[in-house]
């Protein structure tokens, strides 16, 4: 069961979370951490939000899903992600919000959910552990039709679990893994795609998802943060993916996603999609990944099921 709610009035605005961020993480460099090694013990909510169509429609075209009535999984993710933003942006969250590293992604939709339905939406953090190379917490978004019961499971048509890295941060009290496991050896499959994408992909994906991080933007904002190019959405790399698996998946279906290395813009990316059949030819699953055809090293993968 989720925290209890804060009732937020509308839906927060990305850009100026992360101008909050900006100036909290100012205020750590002069004066240190807060201290807290506790998360949020509130969760935020907004209901009945509603998708702009033409939002919609432009998301559809970007990441080549078929245009529908029906609200993609990534694009649900992409209008929840303010409010697990505004959580992770809490003068009570123990972790810094810039910097975070997007590490794994899963979401579990149990149901089509129609762009005309009003939506309540909620989130919150929790897990939080510790990493090799920092510290780790789970970001939980909840979907589910306006009005419906917000505290039944059964009435969640899309939850998300985003896990996320504080890259070099070791809260006191949180013990990090004695023993890391080595990444398993990749060998590059044959691709079923190749993805050509642009330096202004980043800019492209923020525009219909409202996610501005300047690391995405361009090569000034991405070395203004540590980083020598800019580099793609990890959303929006595994929401193509997802794309490419189709029709097949279904109205109920799990997508987990594991991010390992980043993809500097421009770029072109190779996919593989394997996809397994029972006898009678029900769709059974599909594995994907994805590498850089230049240097043979896997930048991310995943699998999506059908849902009992």
């Amino acid at each position: 069961m989720s925290p209890a709610p804060v009732l937020l009035t509308e839906m927060p605005s990305l850009s100026k979370l992360y101008v909050n961020a900006a100036a909290s993480a100012a205020r750590r460099r002069l004066l240190g951490a807060h201290g807290g090694t506790a998360l949020p013990a509130e969760s935020h909510e907004v209901r009945g939000v509603l998708a702009g169509v033409d939002n919609l429609t432009a998301y559809q075209h970007l990441i080549g899903e078929t245009a529908s009535d029906i609200l993609p999984a990534g694009f649900i993710h992409a209008l929840a992600f303010p409010l697990a933003m505004s959580v992770m942006n809490r003068d009570d969250f123990p972790l810094p919000l810039l910097g975070m590293i997007h590490l794994e992604n899963t979401v579990e939709q149990s149901a089509p959910v129609l762009f005309t339905e009003p939506l309540d939406i909620r989130a919150w953090a929790e897990n939080l552990r510790g990493h090799r190379a920092g510290t780790q917490l789970d970001l939980v978004a909840e979907v589910r039709g306006a009005g419906e019961d917000g505290n039944a499971a059964d009435t969640v048509r899309w939850r998300g679990v985003s896990t996320y890295l504080a890259k070099g941060v070791f809260l006191p009290g949180i013990d990090k893994p004695s023993t890391a496991q080595a990444p398993a050896a990749f060998t590059a499959p044959d691709p079923t795609a190749l993805w050509q994408l642009g330096v202004d992909t980043g800019r492209a994906y923020a525009a219909v998802s409202g996610d501005f991080n300047p690391i995405h933007l361009s090569v000034l904002s991405a070395k203004a943060l540590g980083m020598r190019r800019s580099i793609a959405h990890g959303m929006y790399l595994a929401s193509r993916a997802l794309a490419d698996v189709g029709a097949a998946k279904g109205d109920a279906f799990r997508w987990d996603v594991r991010f390992e290395a980043p993809v500097f813009l421009p770029a072109r990316v190779a996919l593989d999609i394997s996809t397994t059949q029972a006898e009678e030819g029900t769709w059974q699953g599909s594995d994907y990944v994805a590498w850089s055809p230049r240097s043979g090293r896997k930048h991310f993968s995943g699998s999506v099921t059908p849902l009992a």
